[in-house]
């Protein structure tokens, strides 16, 4: 087992670590984020491995499923997004009204935190709790998020805001 200091242990594999992030992200602000997660994963682990190369694969498997489980979120979150601005949320054959176009145009306005819990809660039909679960994020934050995006949606679609669209007229 050995005794050196975690940020020691660390010290040799980080620029490899870095450049894998960066690889895995195509992006340095992302490759930092990701990086940076790791170091906060790692350090809360309560069994690090003793030996050096189990110590790196460790790191390195830890960043790649840090950016398996962000890869996921984001299609997922893209994946709803594209359901409800395609009016695929609905029920079949629904047809797109104003109201329908000036609520998804509101919600485009939205935080993607906001976006996200409505999407889950309020289209998806997902509870509270599996919300949660769903977005690692306790139940109360779950709550205040959808609160605050209805609360926010709300003002967006009332009073002077909303200026109704003028229909086309068909020509003869």
């Amino acid at each position: 087992m050995t005794s050196l200091p975690f940020e020691q242990r660390l010290y040799p594999v980080r620029e490899r670590l870095m450049r894998y992030a960066f690889a895995l992200t195509r992006d340095r602000d992302e490759a930092r984020d990701l990086f940076q997660e790791t170091m906060v994963r790692a350090m809360s682990a309560g069994d690090v491995p003793a030996a050096d190369p189990a110590f790196r694969a460790w790191l390195f498997k830890i960043i790649r499923n840090l950016w398996i489980d962000r890869s996921r979120s984001h299609a997922r979150r893209v994946r709803l997004y594209d359901q409800f601005a395609n009016g695929e949320a609905g029920e079949a054959g629904e047809a797109t009204t104003e109201r329908n176009y000036a609520v998804r145009e509101a919600f485009a306005f939205l935080s993607v935190e906001h976006q996200e819990v409505l999407a889950l809660v309020d289209i998806a039909g997902f509870s509270y709790e599996e919300t949660g679960e769903l977005l690692s994020i306790p139940r109360g934050t779950v709550m205040s998020r959808v609160s605050r995006a209805r609360q926010s949606l709300f003002q967006l679609l009332s009073g002077d805001a909303v200026v109704p669209l003028s229909r086309p007229r068909r020509s003869l």
